[in-house]
């Protein structure tokens, strides 16, 4: 019922039915909190449909048996449907509900309250007046930075009483169904913030606004110190690539021991070296979105990537040790049958090549607040006939004349994904998936992905780049090699990490030098991280010659695994 409830007329009448036996239960412990905290205000986060019908009993219930506590409701469903509610019978079961960022409005709204200011000073607030629905926004109140709203309290929580609700389908899923993380974000809103799809418009995509990366870190350890959990899931609409970088130094600089998984774009910064310091940081898994895996429809999108560059990226993730998991998507505007099939082949291709281990499909759904849903004759598609919305006001019914008929493809995308994410039926046509609907034969060559993965970019001198060291200093051994009646003298090199011994053989001059600079990048010592510039300078000054010959040669390529990464 809360899903896509342009009407209150349903959600209505059945709130007039008994209490089910799960409506009961809530209720008790409702009131058994009623009775312990005895509030002045009940503030109802409702982040989903799927929390909108319990929501509003409680409000029902307040209302009815607690008429001087007042109650407000705000959180996603909020922020993104009820933008435009009209329809009074709403204030039967919530006096308040707030939009968007809620510091400043339940702040406002607390004040009030206590009739310290009136209600035209609230903010971004809808409530009845002269039974008429109000949206009141006092502008001249300012939002709270990203920096001053504090770590998060967790101390009235009941910890130990979350549930171990483990969906072994699918293992982003188990993920983060897997008991509880401490909720972060490392930003607010998207750094991107073009995706045709998204809500875009909306203050929690449109105003992006990082938090330090010590900061970031600081509120890590108190929520460690506070809750005994060292698991953290960055709840990111993308998390940035540089700030990430950040904040897992700052995590090793401090030798924090965490698990943490985020949001992210697979942008082509995570390279190799970025991925394996994330993962050094306590990074476990990523998840980002694919969408639909078609280059033609991903530019439409202006998602940013293409499918050979998504390929790449999750390898280097894959290598590092770093679940990913990819958000896809079927249906969008104008995407042809053609495309559908083409978009699984790029997926199972995937999942064989080992560079994605979780995904999931969703039908696209076209948003009012989108770019889509803001101007679909753009996207080839148009509005179906208009409806009265006086409640939830974000599903757009569309006709879309050029694409296929979206919705006979669901089950047989979602059959052979389960499969694929199980190892198996990667040699079953694509077509049998789809019990009898006949599908085109994909165009798309059978050894893409490999090939992709086969096509690394050739390394390019950035001055700008980091150079860091994570590892252990080595043991040096000076020996003598001789060929041909030559004799020279040698370094070796020995690093011990905690899976293996690496071995590297430099002339003795090249082994002093590299000596003398492991200190200097080491992140330990210094906050001021070194150049690739510097390091070249340095190289030069030693009286040695062709940097990016010896930098890229095998022995120092392969300082990769002892903790020397260029970021």
């Amino acid at each position: 019922m809360g899903r896509s409830a342009n009407s209150f007329d349903a959600l209505n009448d059945a709130l007039q039915q008994p209490l089910s036996m799960v409506d009961s239960i809530l209720i008790d412990l409702l009131e058994q909190y009623l009775q312990q905290v005895q509030p002045m205000l009940v503030a109802l986060s409702v982040p989903f449909p799927g929390n909108l019908f319990a929501s509003l009993r409680c409000g029902q219930y307040i209302k009815k048996h607690h008429p001087n506590i007042k109650v407000a409701m705000g959180g996603g469903f909020a922020n993104t449907e009820l933008r435009s509610l009209k329809d009074a019978r709403v204030f039967d079961y919530y006096d308040f509900i707030t939009l968007d960022d809620g510091e400043a409005p339940i702040e406002n709204l607390f004040q009030h309250l206590q009739h310290k200011i009136t209600a035209s000073e609230l903010k971004r607030t809808y409530l009845l007046q002269d039974g008429e629905v109000t949206y009141i926004n006092n502008a001249s109140c300012k939002d709270y930075k990203q920096a001053e709203v504090g770590t998060p309290d967790y101390s009235d929580f009941k910890l130990d009483d979350y549930l171990q609700a483990i969906e072994i389908m699918n293992p982003m899923h188990s993920l983060w169904s897997n008991g509880r993380w401490n909720k972060l974000t490392m930003a607010h809103g998207c750094y991107w913030g073009k995706c045709t799809f998204c809500d875009v418009s909306l203050d929690y995509i449109r105003l992006y606004e990082p938090v330090a990366a010590k900061t970031i870190v600081d509120r890590m350890e108190q929520l460690v110190t506070q809750t005994g959990n060292n698991g953290f899931h960055f709840v990111d609409e993308a998390a940035p690539p540089a700030l990430m970088r950040e904040v897992a130094l700052e995590i090793i600089r401090r030798r924090l021991v965490v698990s943490w998984w985020t949001n992210i774009r697979f942008e082509k910064s995570f390279t190799r070296d970025l991925c394996l310091l994330l993962r050094t940081s306590g990074c476990i898994g990523v998840s980002g979105g694919l969408e639909v895996a078609s280059d033609r429809l991903l530019a439409l999108i202006q998602k940013g990537i293409t499918v050979a560059q998504v390929a790449q990226v999750n390898r280097h993730f894959t290598e590092a040790g770093i679940m990913v998991h990819a958000y896809l998507m079927y249906g969008f505007p104008t995407q042809t049958a053609q495309e559908t099939i083409d978009s699984l082949e790029m997926v199972r291709q995937m999942f064989q090549a080992g560079v994605l281990q979780s995904a999931f499909w969703h039908q696209f759904a076209m948003t009012t607040h989108s770019p889509v849903g803001l101007a679909p004759e753009k996207f080839g598609v148009h509005k179906a006939a208009d409806v009265a919305i006086a409640f939830a006001d974000n599903d757009v019914q569309h006709i879309d004349p050029s694409g296929a008929d979206h919705d006979s493809f669901g089950y047989g995308l979602k059959k052979s994904l389960l499969n694929y994410m199980h190892g198996i039926g990667f040699d079953q046509p694509l077509h049998t998936w789809f019990d009898g609907l006949k599908v085109p034969k994909t165009t798309v060559t059978p050894t893409y992905i490999q090939d992709c993965l086969l096509n690394d970019a050739v390394p390019v001198f950035k001055p700008n780049a980091k150079v860091v060291f994570i590892g252990n200093m080595p043991t040096a051994t000076i020996f003598t090699k001789s060929k041909k009646g030559n004799t020279w003298e040698m370094m070796e090199l020995q690093f011990h990490t905690m899976r293996e011994v690496v071995s590297v053989q430099l002339t003795k001059e090249e082994g002093e030098w590299l000596i003398t600079q492991l200190p200097q990048w080491s992140i330990y010592v210094s906050e001021q991280l070194t150049t690739l510039q510097q390091v070249k300078e340095s190289y030069e000054a030693f009286r040695l010659h062709d940097f990016e010959l010896f930098w890229d040669k095998k022995p120092m390529s392969t300082l990769h695994r002892v903790g020397v990464l260029r970021l």
